[in-house]
C-alpha cells in the first residue's frame, strides 16, 4: 500500500482571486512584505497497490480525470509505501 501526497496549483499564467484576496487581508494586517500568493489545494490518499508503478499510473489517472483542472491546474505528487 501507499500513501499519495498530492499537491494542485493553479498554472502561474492563471489568475488566482483566491491568492489575491488573501494576500490584500494581509496588507490590511500590517503584513505588507507579502507578495504573489497563490493558493493550491492538497489531498492524501491511500492506493492499495504493491505495485509502485502501477500506483502511480493510478495517482495520475486520479489526478488528470477527477482532482486537477488540466486546463488550469498542475499537479505534483509523492509516493510513500506504508507497511
Amino acid at each position: 500500500m501507499f500513501k499519495a501526497k498530492v499537491i494542485i496549483k493553479r498554472r502561474p499564467s492563471i489568475l488566482d482571486p483566491q491568492g489575491k484576496a488573501v494576500e490584500k487581508g494581509a496588507q490590511h494586517l500590517g503584513l505588507t512584505n507579502i507578495r504573489n500568493t497563490r493558493i493550491g489545494k492538497y489531498i492524501e490518499f491511500d492506493v492499495l497497490s504493491d505495485n509502485r508503478q502501477e500506483a502511480e499510473k493510478e495517482v495520475n489517472d486520479y489526478c488528470n480525470k477527477l482532482l486537477a483542472n488540466p486546463i488550469m491546474e498542475d499537479y505534483e505528487f509523492t509516493l510513500e509505501e506504508v507497511k
